[in-house]
């Protein structure tokens, strides 16, 4: 039987477009990526070219792909945010004061957890947030209204990594110095499955982009995958000398990617648990580690003060990026994998243009390391969280920085923006986890109980 068109959906982040299609009486989708897409594109050569290859689309769709894309470049031309306000503050004691710190359009600062926190995530609709902590539980907030919504409780030990099964946002896992990690519901807070296995703790973990397996790193020097549907391990990477302290699935989840303290990256099959390939240069350890959105490339940086760029097909390093003087602690790609950064213990961030290689800015003001680094959605913005207490706000493409948010008293260790990028979190060693809104923010609360994506940030044509 014949595939048939159903439904087209927008993808902002990355742009594209996802075809909806039913074949032998089963829905499927089909992703049409539009990474390079631009505000000056000639619109009617891509429509010509997109029905051209992609047999679901006839030419009297032509009216409403024009729709879509011209909905795209809309959002690419929206206007960028500038400047951001501390919007709310969770902290880990009640504190009832007149600051303008602790009082943002009336709001008062919450109490959170009694010990410090390690990490924070948003949600992909970024109506809620998720923070762990050395007090062995997780917690999950409402962004616009600042309130604790209910609190993860059974490790028994420090929660270090937590994450949201994005796109899908129902799911939470948390990774735990107590050998474990655990699958909640987002929603209500029900314990679905603890995860046994590892010899010691866990420091990384992902959900892959379809939610259906769960990967954890940990310092017994293995990786797992577990499914999400039964709780069950379903393999154990084993090749790596040292512990694993990065690790992340590629788009298509048929890939995975391990960074460990043994100088090496490794690429997986998910499918079979085989090592694809070795990826070996780094003289220190390796730190960070991530695919671009295409899957066709991984960025890795090391304590040897570079950051390498590989092929996923041959392994091979395309290019060694020098210029650092201390440790490189984080790397990321952008959405649409166009552009990477690099954020060192020296203080400084340094941007590279994917495609060129070219170091296109060395983003200078930091007082002390940058330990974690994030792109904005749009990939027009960075944030970057330093020892120094501040997080700072730059400009792709001059290098400026924009803004430096500052109060918090200890070093801030986790930034993120939302999918809209206008809210930004940032946790702290000072036990606190700031919310910071955009004077421009467009983003608002959700529909209460809503369990989807915001209407913002989709769009769909039916068939």
């Amino acid at each position: 039987m014949a595939a048939k068109l159903r439904k087209f959906l927008l993808r902002y982040y990355p742009p594209g477009i996802i075809l909806q299609y039913e074949r032998d009486g089963v829905m499927k989708q089909k992703p049409i990526d539009l990474l390079d897409l631009t505000p000056d594109v000639d619109v009617e050569v891509l429509l010509s070219q997109i029905i051209r290859q992609e047999p679901l689309i006839s030419e009297n769709r032509r009216p409403a792909l024009r729709q879509l894309i011209h909905r795209l470049i809309d959002k690419m031309m929206e206007q960028q945010h500038h400047s951001f306000t501390l919007f709310k503050r969770c902290s880990s004691r009640h504190v009832a004061s007149k600051d303008s710190e602790d009082f943002v359009w009336g709001r008062e600062v919450l109490r959170a957890h009694i010990l410090p926190l390690t990490n924070c995530a948003f949600n992909k609709s970024g109506d809620r947030f998720i923070t762990g902590s050395y007090d062995r539980t997780c917690k999950v907030w409402n962004t616009f209204t600042g309130e604790e919504i209910f609190t993860l409780e059974g490790h028994k030990n420090v929660v270090y990594a937590i994450a949201f099964n994005n796109p899908y946002g129902d799911k939470i896992v948390t990774g735990s110095f107590d050998k474990t990690c655990k699958l909640w519901d987002a929603y209500t807070g029900q314990l679905y499955y603890t995860l046994k296995g590892h010899q010691t703790e866990i420091v990384c973990l992902s959900f892959n982009p379809q939610s259906t397996i769960i990967a954890t790193g940990s310092m017994d020097n293995t990786a797992k995958l577990w499914d999400v549907e039964t709780g069950q391990e379903r393999a154990t990477l084993l090749g790596h000398r040292a512990e694993i302290v990065s690790l992340g699935f590629n788009t298509g989840g048929d890939l995975i990617v391990t960074g460990s303290f043994d100088h090496d990256s490794r690429l997986w099959d998910v499918r079979t648990g085989q090592c694809v390939h070795v990826l070996s240069g780094h003289r220190g350890e390796v730190s960070s580690t991530q695919f671009n959105y295409a899957g066709t490339l991984v960025v890795s940086g090391s304590i040897d003060c570079t950051s390498r760029l590989w092929d996923v097909r041959s392994g091979r390093c395309l290019s060694v990026k020098q210029g650092h003087t201390d440790e490189v602690l984080d790397v990321s790609f952008d959405a649409a994998g166009s552009k990477f950064v690099s954020a060192s213990a020296d203080g400084t961030a340094r941007l590279y243009h994917t495609l060129t290689g070219v170091c296109q800015h060395t983003l200078v003001g930091h007082e002390g390391e940058i330990s974690k680094v994030a792109f904005n959605p749009q990939g027009t913005r960075l944030i970057t969280a330093s020892s120094d207490k501040t997080c700072r706000l730059w400009d792709c493409e001059t290098g400026d920085c924009l803004q430096v948010l500052e109060g918090h008293t200890d070093e801030i260790f986790s930034c993120a923006f939302n999918y809209e990028g206008d809210f930004i979190i940032t946790g702290s060693k000072d036990n606190t986890c700031r919310i910071w809104k955009a004077l421009t923010a467009s983003s608002q609360p959700g529909v209460p109980g809503g369990h989807g994506v915001r209407p913002t940030t989709a769009f769909s044509y039916n068939d």
